[in-house]
Order: C-alpha cells, then structure tokens, then sequence
C-alpha cells in the first residue's frame, strides 16, 4: 500500500552534546539523515518524502539529498520552535487526498525496517492511526521531586516509536484542533488520543532506537557492522 511521508529533521539535539544537528552526524561516514531516507528512497511504497529543516541548514541538506542521490524529497518545510509546529508544516506541505496515509518519522531514526512500516501502514489505512510500539523492559517510577511516588503496572506500558501513520484528514484535524486548543503533545498521537479517537498499536522493534545520545551512537555503529556481516555472509 502507497504513501506519503514527513521526515522531520529540525531538533537541535542538545542531549547528544554535539557541535551541529545531530542528523547530520556522520554514522560509518554517512550522515545519520542520509540512513534513514534511504529507507523510504529504496521502498517502493513510499510515493514521496517531505523533509523538516531549519531555514538555517536548507541549503545544506539540499546539498546532501543531490551528492547522496536522494530524489523522493518532493519537499522541505520549514521546522518550527517545537517539534509539533514543525510536523504541522510539513503537513501542510502535502499535495495528497484527505484519505491518502502519511506516516511521520524522526529523522534520528535510521533503523527502521520495510515489514514494520508496512504493518503500520496497513493499520492506519484500516483504523484511521496507527503507531509502532514496543513493551518496555525496565520497571518505572513516577517520581516527584525526587521521591518515588508510584510503581507503574509494567505490562501494560508500551515505547512509542516512530513511523506513525495517519490517514491524512484524520492528522490535519488532529493537528488543527490541537493549535485552536493550545494542546502540546509529545507525540503525533496523542493529538488523535486528545480528539477521543482510536489509535492502534502494532509492534515494533528494539533496534529502531532514536539517537538521541553519544551511547546511541555506538549502539547505531554496532547495528550497521551487523548488518554489513549479514549482507556479506558468515564470516569464515
């Protein structure tokens, strides 16, 4: 099943300590940004990709989309102050029909795999929204000024992950009604939560991990030397 999607690629990424957006640092020698779009470049589901830069940094990732061969960005929006503005420009900067899906993904997420987009996918154009979610692994604590105030119930909490996937009217509307009420979410479903409608669920994969800190970027590095072993077979 086709779609459409909003890469967004406009945080300032402070917790990763780095000296420039984090989606542009370089992973084996390729910025992180380049792996995750060629994901959606190489599916031949995906009919086009709007990409989310600071007005700052568009010229450097026009840049980077012609040296590294990327021709599925139709467009780049620009990003706003918060993550939720700049998913609504990039919205906006659709050209599809209310009932076409989008999906929406962190561009700090290179690891995400064709079998669970199109999982997400095919649930959203079902229901209406959809997410990739994984069961957490670690007990949690609500914690108030420092003291424990409640062990949560572990097996029903779920990581929310990215590609989310919406039919398109279904997440403008979210969008919109979230702005006339001044609602920040901190994800894109919980704007669709917030109208009272249903979102699924459909499982993902602990290796889709947002690169939010240098630990990550190890991590990132162990993944694509795994990868490359597998391509190439079992070493001897």
């Amino acid at each position: 099943m086709n779609y459409q999607v909003v890469v967004v690629a406009a945080g300032q990424g402070s917790r990763m300590g780095a000296d420039r957006n984090k989606v542009l640092l370089p992973l084996k020698g390729t910025p992180v940004i380049i792996h995750t779009l060629r994901i959606f470049e190489k599916d031949p589901c995906c009919e086009g990709i709007v990409l989310v830069v600071r007005e700052s940094e568009r010229d450097l990732f026009r840049g980077l989309l012609e040296k590294y061969g990327i021709h599925k960005v139709v467009a780049l929006a620009a990003g706003g102050s918060e993550r939720q503005e700049s998913v609504f420009n990039g919205l906006k900067s659709l050209k599809s029909s209310d009932d076409r899906i989008v999906l929406v993904h962190d561009g700090a997420r290179p690891f995400i795999d064709r079998r669970r987009i199109a999982g997400v996918v095919e649930a959203a154009d079902k229901h209406g929204a959809a997410l990739l979610a994984v069961p957490v692994k670690d007990t949690i604590k609500q914690v108030d000024s420092g003291e424990v105030r409640k062990t949560l119930e572990r097996k029903s909490l779920w990581a929310a992950q990215t590609p989310q996937a919406f039919r398109l009217s279904v997440i403008l509307r979210a969008y919109r009604e979230g702005a006339d009420r001044h609602f920040m979410a901190t994800d894109d479903a919980s704007l669709v939560e917030e109208m009272g409608m249903l979102v699924v669920t459909v499982s993902g994969s602990y290796r889709n991990i947002k690169l939010t800190t240098p630990e990550d970027m190890i991590i990132a590095e162990k993944f694509l030397e795994e990868e490359k072993e597998d391509a190439c077979g079992p070493r001897i």
